[in-house]
């Protein structure tokens, strides 16, 4: 399984980042990249700093497994492996899945002089930050894997990294942006899940019916 689960990994970095890179480039001229996320010490920085750690960290749990690290002995089951397995190619491909939905609107990071049409349809009629929500999936599916102290830790740190980079940099920009466009939809959609992590303000439905779907 720690084979397995090294392959997912490297399969799963490969296409969220460098195939669907590619793709967006092809398609717009331009890769999405934003990876200016402003001066040291900053909360974008912590954020993206934390983020990139994470998706590094994510090869330590299967390195450690294969080199034999033993798994915790709670989570040391056959079914376990079999399930972190189904639950991460699902996160892969949802992860895949929310990212075309985005089309020409798909960014890795945020530009704060930049302005992009608000997605609302698809995944993210569902949850706000549908591709998030696919990438810990991931993460949880691959710790499951290789159920190992090490594993733990990149989930840890990519849960933190989100929640910092959604709560801190995203939603404020979002709202700058969008308005009441994104309050509302903010306001009936959850953040990560449906129904959890709504925001208070009006609801209009009526809002975000002209941008893109």
């Amino acid at each position: 399984m720690a084979t397995a689960a090294l392959i997912v990994y490297l399969v799963a970095m490969g296409l969220a980042f460098g195939w669907r890179t590619a793709v967006h480039r092809r398609r717009t001229g331009d890769s999405g990249l934003r990876l200016d996320a402003g001066p040291a010490g900053s909360t974008a920085w912590w954020a993206k700093t934390a983020f990139v750690a994470a998706i590094a960290l994510g090869l330590a749990g299967p390195v450690a497994a294969t080199a034999g690290m033993a798994p915790l002995s709670v989570l040391d089951h056959p079914v376990v492996g079999a399930t972190g397995l189904v639950i991460a190619l699902s996160g892969t491909a949802a992860t895949l899945a929310a990212q075309l939905a985005m089309g020409a609107s798909w960014r890795i990071g945020v530009d704060a002089g930049e302005r992009t049409d608000l997605v609302t349809g698809g995944p993210f009629a569902l949850a706000r930050n549908p591709i998030f929500t696919a990438m810990i999936t991931t993460s949880a599916g691959l710790t499951l894997m290789v159920p190992n102290v090490v594993a733990l830790l990149p989930l840890v740190v990519l849960v933190a990294a989100i929640e910092l980079q959604v709560r801190a940099v995203e939603e404020p920009y979002l709202l700058t942006v969008h308005g009441q466009a994104y309050q509302g939809y903010a306001a009936r959609v959850g953040r990560f899940v449906p129904g959890v992590g709504r925001l208070p303000g009006t609801d209009t439905p009526s809002a975000p019916d002209h941008l893109l779907r």
